[in-house]
């Protein structure tokens, strides 16, 4: 006990610092994932043939899909490697490839110019940024929740999506600042690269903070465990949890994020500035939620959280989809955006505290890791493609319900596991 005390009261300024450096490391890397998603509507017509705009949409689409598609495999190999070289090495080379991503989408030419290799090098991208993202997950849940003290856990580790949802905003945040001083022919012919060029120049930042961070005592502890996907797998309860655990929220946080501005002017009618304002709004205050949700989740359990996410997201998912598609008041768009994410919280504040207190440090970040990116690749990475089929095939309600369905889904992973703030893994 005296040692644990110990721990828990060793320089709070290293612990704040290693916190800092790796939190600002997944902002730019959670930045450079979603300028794909907030550009999409301006650069769509420069990777693909001329036509219908949203067939267009549903080629970046499934290219977004394609990069889902590779973060089972980063989060299989960058575990394996945040288990047996360390947290820090792991996201150190994870922001690397998400630079070299950056970087392709940033100076590929368009379709108009090169032809078919246009959407070939952007498929590329995506495949390197999903490599990238489905590692940095995993070694960056398990290096918050295992360097943040005990009592605090959840606090901290909530950072995490803090980060996340920051990189997102800022990505919109230069969306919006590029439509106010570039007219909309500029930004669909060239000023659509800037923010990818932007963020491989933060990447840049991200190396050098990450090359300072400490390596946390629960991996210095485990240096004579070798990680296998072979031991892993003798933890089939932990895995299907967090398959189960993460499947509603996947697809809700994708639903009331990335899709909402598209659903908005591709649907509701409104214009790409309003729905980006409101977007960026809305992540804003999800953003501050975060902490809040994850504090009280160190007082009252994550359990409880999780289990008000998956209730009443499952009951109000359908009649609030609907309503969004009918808003053209920006403030109710974004009371409505707002009610869903408050939700939403309950999941995405504590989701990696509750996947790391899941599994033991020697496979910690391959179990956080793998089996949350095999699922956000199956259900996230197609929440928008599958949104569009759906608008497409004129049944656009069916959507809501399958969203609904999914989190309804994870309600029931809620009410059989248990809570991991008492039964927790992490030394």
């Amino acid at each position: 006990m005296a040692s644990g005390a110990h721990h828990g009261s060793k320089e709070a300024p290293g612990r704040l610092r290693s916190i800092f450096s790796g939190s600002v490391g997944n902002l730019i890397e959670w930045y450079d994932w979603y300028v794909y998603a907030a550009f999409s509507l301006y650069f769509a017509s420069a990777f693909f043939p001329k036509g219908d705009p949203t067939a267009q949409l549903l080629n970046t689409a499934a290219v977004f899909a394609v990069g889902f598609l590779m973060r089972p495999v980063g989060g299989w190999l960058m575990g394996l490697y945040a288990d047996r070289a360390g947290r820090k090495t792991a996201l150190t080379a994870s922001v690397l490839l998400m630079c070299l991503g950056s970087l392709i989408v940033g100076l590929t030419p368009g379709y108009d110019r090169i032809g078919v290799a246009a959407p070939v090098l952007l498929v590329i991208a995506r495949l390197l940024q999903g490599l990238s993202v489905g590692g940095e997950y995993g070694a960056s849940a398990t290096y918050l929740s295992e360097v943040a003290s005990a009592e605090r856990r959840g606090f901290w580790s909530s950072f995490q999506y803090v980060t996340l949802i920051m990189g997102q905003l800022l990505a919109l945040g230069v969306l919006i600042v590029l439509q106010q001083v570039l007219t909309e022919e500029q930004l669909h012919a060239w000023g659509w690269r800037v923010p990818f060029l932007i963020g491989a120049a933060c990447a840049v930042a991200a190396l050098w903070l990450r090359r300072t961070m400490h390596e946390t005592a629960a991996f210095e502890q485990e240096r004579e465990h070798q990680p296998s996907l072979r031991r892993l797998l003798a933890h089939p309860r932990e895995v299907l949890t967090v398959v189960g655990l993460t499947m509603g929220g996947t697809v809700a946080f994708y639903t009331f994020t990335t899709y909402a501005q598209k659903f908005m002017v591709n649907t509701a009618g409104w214009s790409k500035e309003d729905a980006t304002l409101v977007s960026a709004l809305v992540l804003a205050g999800f953003m501050v939620l975060q902490p809040l949700v994850g504090a009280l989740s160190d007082r009252i359990g994550r359990r409880p959280l999780l289990l008000a996410f998956g209730l009443v997201g499952a009951v109000i998912t359908v009649p609030l989809m609907r309503a969004l598609a009918v808003a053209h008041d920006f403030w109710t768009g974004f009371a409505l955006l707002m009610a869903a994410l408050v939700v939403v919280s309950g999941y995405t504040a504590i989701n990696a505290v509750v996947k790391a207190e899941l599994f033991p440090a020697g496979i910690r970040a391959l179990g956080v890791g793998l089996p949350y990116a095999v699922t956000v690749s199956v259900f996230g990475g197609s929440a928008e493609y599958i949104a569009l089929w759906f608008k497409t095939e004129g049944w656009e309600d069916g959507y809501f319900w399958y969203v609904a369905g999914c989190i309804a889904v994870s309600f029931v992973v809620y009410l059989l596991m248990p809570d991991t703030r008492k039964t927790s893994r992490i030394a």
